[in-house]
């Protein structure tokens, strides 16, 4: 790597890399909450997590998670 190289990590498609990795996470997070709910939740704890509010945000972060790809394998 030369001293006044400008090279980033994993390319110019950084970006497009963590939005896949948050996406990504977003969809499996609140798909798994709805799938497996806390076996013994703590005080203060929800039985079950709101199927709504988790099916929204697993639906933006499997939005998120295909759009990255797509700009990855474009690129």
């Amino acid at each position: 790597m030369l001293v006044g190289d400008s090279s980033l990590l994993l390319g110019q498609n950084l970006l497009a890399w963590l939005v896949l990795a948050f996406g990504g996470a977003l969809f499996a997070g609140n798909l798994l909450a709805i799938v497996r709910p806390p076996v013994n939740p703590q005080s203060g704890d929800l039985q079950r997590p709101p199927l709504s509010r988790s099916l929204t945000m697993a639906g933006i972060g499997l939005v998120a998670a295909i759009w990255a790809l797509a700009s990855i394998i474009k690129a």
